[in-house]
């Protein structure tokens, strides 16, 4: 891989976790159906908060839900709540931890329905990623439907600014700011993957 020289000015260049996660990860069309509901539990984290708090705390996180493995969360019980909720290492947010326990559940309600998370999520667009052009909004017309259906289905922190973030997130939007080396390497990609 080329070296990146430039950056999407939001990146903070002092921290290594958040250059690695720029690099390789953000924005990279995302089809595993652990890593999309890694990705769905921490942004509902965000709410509030900055992406890079989170990113801080990853790994915590990932100890702390077990690997992030759906069963074993979707099996938590209140003596799990009550851990979750006086461990330090994670956001200790008494709404965004029962969320994330319901939101499981919700979750592999469906993976059942539609076979795969994967599926259901990129159904929205045909399995397409968007191109967007990079600007500052929160919310877009796809986020704020994905969003609607998922809240009819009950889960809860996934607001429309969340829903923007996790598809820009797991690659469904495409937005690295034009100062970005990123931006033009992988729209060529993308386009040529798409044709």
């Amino acid at each position: 891989m080329t070296e990146i020289q430039h950056r999407c000015s939001y990146v903070n260049l002092k921290n290594p976790l958040y250059i690695r996660y720029h690099d390789e990860e953000w924005g990279v069309p995302e089809h595993c159906d652990q890593k999309l509901y890694e990705l769905l539990i921490l942004e509902s984290f965000q709410a509030g908060l900055s992406w890079e708090c989170i990113l801080n705390k990853r790994e915590n996180f990932r100890v702390a839900f077990d690997g992030f493995d759906i069963d074993k969360v979707c099996a938590y019980d209140e003596t799990k709540y009550e851990e979750l909720l006086n461990n330090p290492g994670i956001i200790r947010n008494r709404l965004k931890i029962s969320a994330a326990i319901h939101n499981s559940v919700i979750f592999r309600e469906i993976q059942r329905e539609f076979g795969s998370f994967d599926a259901y999520i990129w159904g929205f667009t045909n399995g397409r990623t968007i191109i967007e052009d990079y600007q500052t909004r929160t919310t877009s017309p796809l986020s704020d439907a994905i969003s609607r259906d998922l809240k009819k289905r009950g889960m809860k922190f996934v607001g429309s600014t969340i829903l923007y973030s996790y598809l820009q997130a797991i690659g469904i939007l495409h937005a690295h700011g034009a100062e970005c080396d990123l931006r033009l390497k992988e729209q060529y990609e993308i386009q040529n993957n798409q044709e």
